[in-house]
């Protein structure tokens, strides 16, 4: 193992022990950030350019450093001690940024001078240092609210979706949500939750009182009356298409003494007057049995919500329905039935759920895009719901940024972050090779206009 690698592990395992000590922590697994792109090599390439350029510039100004003060010495002339100081300068300028810009990222010539290394070693205090200034500064509710508010939500969400191509869009994803959606679900499960609350809710409500109410106001608005001229004229045409067996059984009643002329006298005169009574009943809407009818009714209406016996037995009647397993597997199948009209429609571009959706879409794009309360609305909800995830799961949000750094490895950081910003960095370097020149230049200048 090379030295290199040596300290590079040295380095590792004594970042590792301060981000432990720093926050009390177990230090978290070592991962690479990403991979090295080509863009990231190409940047590295570009830095490494820079890094020439600029050692070159410290290797000119020591090169014209040494030419000048040698020029000095065999009598060139006063003008070598300004060139030698503006070059000495320059070195100085030069070496002094070097060891800045180096010392963000390693040890400069690997020795471990204190406060080097910053990045590799800071690593883990910078991502809580990040964690909290965007927890400050973009996670506050006020921050939030503002930027919401400044965007008007409401009116671009409106305008976008007044457009018909893009109500048609989301009608799409809706359908294809809702497809989804009901294609994961298990039928057994939906059939079992739906049953379960039916029943259940079926059991809890008393429905004697309510059918009563119901019932109490059919009759009054003589809603009944017509199911009653159904019944009476269903009777009339079943009793004149079956009068032989009415007679028959009439015939069959009668005791055995009795000779058979007069049963058949009696049978065909018990369904000459059934057949009058109830022709009457069927024509004459005022026939008494119409009325007595509409008394039984209004007394039975009055019962379902009065009598307790009555409820009693309305109560079991309807735990002895629930019970049977027919009304369960009718209850069961409604799911499957409603999936496969759900699904159908969601399917079909031109089916009524869809067009319906789309024009609600319409709609509502029209009125968000053109009303002032509609859009307050809007952004009223947006807002407050972009608040309180942010100022509920802040920490949570922080915390993945903190981690998500703490999680990277040092040298992979270090090496892709001056990627990143190392060129500019080696403009400081340049920059304070020119810099330093021109200061020592004004300073020797200074020194010898006053003499010194």
């Amino acid at each position: 193992m090379s030295e290199l690698d040596k300290r590079g592990e040295m380095g590792e395992a004594g970042q590792g022990q301060y981000a432990q000590e720093a926050t009390g922590q177990p230090r978290p697994a070592r991962r690479s950030v990403t991979e090295f792109t080509a863009a990231d090599e190409e940047k590295r390439r570009g830095v490494r350019r820079m890094k020439l350029t600029a050692t070159g510039m410290l290797g000119f100004v020591a090169l014209v450093y040494v030419l000048a003060t040698w020029a000095g010495h065999s009598g060139a002339g006063a003008w070598t001690g300004y060139v030698a100081a503006a070059a000495e300068a320059g070195m100085v300028g030069a070496l002094a940024d070097w060891f800045a810009v180096t010392a963000l990222f390693r040890h400069p010539l690997g020795i471990p001078i204190p406060h080097t290394a910053i990045i590799p070693k800071k690593k883990d205090q910078l991502g809580v240092s990040l964690g909290e200034f965007v927890g400050e500064n973009f996670l506050s509710g006020d921050v939030v609210r503002d930027r919401l508010r400044a965007v008007g939500i409401g009116s671009r969400l409106g305008a976008w979706l007044a457009e018909p191509e893009h109500a048609d869009r989301v009608t799409a994803e809706l359908a294809t949500a809702l497809r989804g959606a009901l294609t994961v679900l298990r039928d057994s499960d939906v059939q079992a939750v739906v049953g379960e609350a039916i029943t259940r809710r079926a059991d809890n409500a008393e429905i004697a009182p309510g059918i009563g109410k119901m019932l109490e106001k059919v009759v009054a608005d003589g809603g009944h009356k017509r199911v009653v001229d159904l019944v009476c004229a269903r009777a009339h045409d079943w009793l004149v298409l079956h009068s032989d067996s009415v007679m028959d059984a009439v015939q069959g009643g009668a005791p055995g003494w009795t000779p058979r002329f007069v049963d058949k006298r009696v049978g065909e005169r018990v369904y000459k007057e059934l057949l009058r009574f109830v022709t009457e009943m069927r024509d004459m809407p005022e026939h008494p049995a119409r009325g007595a009818v509409d008394r039984f009714l209004r007394d039975f209406a009055g019962d379902l919500q009065s009598d307790s016996d009555t409820r009693a037995r309305v109560e079991r009647l309807k735990s002895e329905v629930l019970g049977r397993s027919e009304v369960q597997d009718l209850i069961a199948s409604t799911w499957s039935a409603v999936r496969s009209m759900i699904v159908a429609a969601a399917e079909d571009e031109r089916s009524e759920l869809r067009l319906r959706v789309r024009a609600s879409l319409l709609s509502l794009g029209r009125r968000m895009a053109s009303d002032p309360k509609v859009q307050a609305k809007v952004d009223g909800w947006v807002e407050g719901a972009a608040v309180y995830v942010v100022t509920t799961y802040r920490a949570e949000i922080t915390s993945l940024i903190t981690d998500t750094v703490a999680g990277w490895d040092a040298e992979h950081t270090s090496r892709k972050i001056e990627a990143h910003i190392g060129r500019d960095l080696q403009f400081i370097r340049i920059n304070g090779t020119v810099v330093g020149s021109l200061a020592g230049l004004v300073i020797y200048t200074v020194s010898r206009a006053f003499g010194a």
